[in-house]
């Protein structure tokens, strides 16, 4: 009988004979006579008993083990297994570069990324891929909920939707093409079409020659688009349901991840409190930060900057109970053209602020043809080559705005996490494009 390392102890309790196991060889205890191996699979580790002697191979081989089960809570999941045989199916080479069962949280970030498809083998590095995948299960399964259809969009476009900077270049047979900085022209393609409720979780790519903790130039965006809508507060409120939704879900199925990163502060809120979160404007944002910055003898705050969406957050964790913050009606000069007004300076746009960091921009966006033509010369962005997004509205288009999610971003503050990287499977920033 054939069983997960996690089924481990149910078979024992049941009185299973013959067990059969199979996984990486984590760790290896000799203490002569009986020896101990712990093995890991995809459900977690499992101690193994050997009373014989066996041609033990090296940490990190794959191998095969029969035998009885026994109880034991001292071990990992209660039970362990008395070995009666043991077959190598990939033997490890003995150099091996990173100690996949050292502490991963005492390791520099630099040896974990060099040493990638090694240091995913670590059990706390696995627990952030596992959360994440959780992530993208319920933020999808929400909007299904909601109606919403998911949608895969192009990466390759002809320009950018935010007036052309910051796009990687690609060779396309004989002419230049971009990789796509976001799915938005195709969103709101999608909601013009008919489908009104649009979802994708999918690659963007920016173009920004930034070197810090919290930015990389391939990032994995949950994206959505919803039309009829009247101001960016429905979206703030449709946001809200979606975070309680992940973190419900993170907490019901995610909690022994979260554990091996718990020195590091792991955790998610109360799914509850997500919808006490404060709801601000641009204004009132920086008035806090400055607020908070001159408690700390701190620089005066001008815009919403790193430090300001630190301050904002200490402020609403301590005020309302949750670090998640919502800061609304930006000024024109900080959102992209096709922003909807809420008046001649301020628009109808967003940003989520998570634990000191935005983790989601959005907001209304301009669906009236005339407005779209009369705005774009002012960000200095010409009519000529925008047909294709133009003609969106040219045909009509319902009142419409949407937002996207950073998956690493947020994954990396559940986490505790230091830098964004850590919360990619293989990060792309300025200097790193391997593995």
């Amino acid at each position: 009988m054939r069983v997960l390392a996690k089924e481990l102890k149910n078979a024992a309790e049941r009185g299973e004979k013959n067990i059969e196991l199979s996984g990486w060889i984590h760790r290896i205890r000799e203490l002569g006579a009986v020896n101990f191996i712990v093995l890991r699979d995809r459900s977690g580790l499992v101690q193994l008993v050997l009373d014989k002697k066996y041609d033990v191979p090296p940490l990190e081989s794959v191998i095969t083990v029969r035998g009885d089960a026994a109880l034991n809570e001292k071990t990992p999941g209660g039970a362990e297994l008395r070995v009666s045989s043991l077959e190598c199916l990939s033997r490890a080479a003995a150099d091996m570069p990173f100690q996949v069962n050292a502490d991963v949280t005492r390791t520099g970030i630099e040896a974990v990324l060099d040493q990638r498809a090694l240091s995913l083998r670590n059990p706390a590095i696995q627990a952030i891929f596992k959360t994440q995948a959780t992530i993208i299960e319920a933020f999808s399964a929400y909007l299904r909920e909601q109606s919403f259809t998911e949608i895969k969009t192009s990466k390759l476009v002809s320009g950018g939707t935010e007036g052309g900077t910051n796009l990687f270049e690609v060779e396309y047979f004989d002419r230049k093409v971009y990789l796509a900085q976001s799915p938005q022209c195709y969103k709101q393609t999608l909601v013009a079409s008919g489908l009104e409720r649009v979802f994708e979780v999918a690659p963007a790519y920016r173009a920004e020659k930034h070197d810090t903790p919290r930015h990389l130039n391939e990032y994995v965006s949950l994206d959505l688009e919803m039309a009829f809508i009247e101001s960016e507060k429905e979206l703030i409120e449709l946001e809200k349901g979606i975070l309680a939704r992940i973190f419900e879900e993170i907490a019901r199925k995610n909690s022994g991840e979260l554990e091996l990163w718990k020195k590091n502060g792991a955790s998610v809120p109360e799914p509850s409190a997500v919808f006490t979160a404060p709801v601000i404007s641009y204004e009132e944002a920086v008035k806090i930060a400055n607020e908070e910055s001159a408690k700390k003898k701190g620089v005066r705050i001008f815009d919403i900057n790193p430090d300001a969406e630190r301050y904002v957050c200490e402020w609403a964790l301590r005020e309302k109970g949750i670090d998640l913050v919502f800061i609304n009606e930006f000024p024109r000069r900080h959102r992209p053209f096709y922003t909807y007004p809420l008046d001649a300076a301020l628009t109808m746009s967003f940003d989520a602020i998570f634990r000191g960091i935005e983790i989601t921009s959005g907001g209304r966006r301009q669906h009236d043809y005339a407005a779209q033509l009369e705005v774009l010369p002012r960000f200095g962005i010409k009519p000529e080559g925008m047909e294709d997004y133009l003609s969106i509205f040219k045909y009509g288009c319902p009142p419409h705005g949407g937002f996207a999610i950073g998956l690493e971003r947020l994954t990396a503050k559940i986490f505790g996490l230091s830098n964004v990287k850590e919360a990619s499977l293989f990060p792309r920033d300025r200097k790193r494009v391997t593995p």
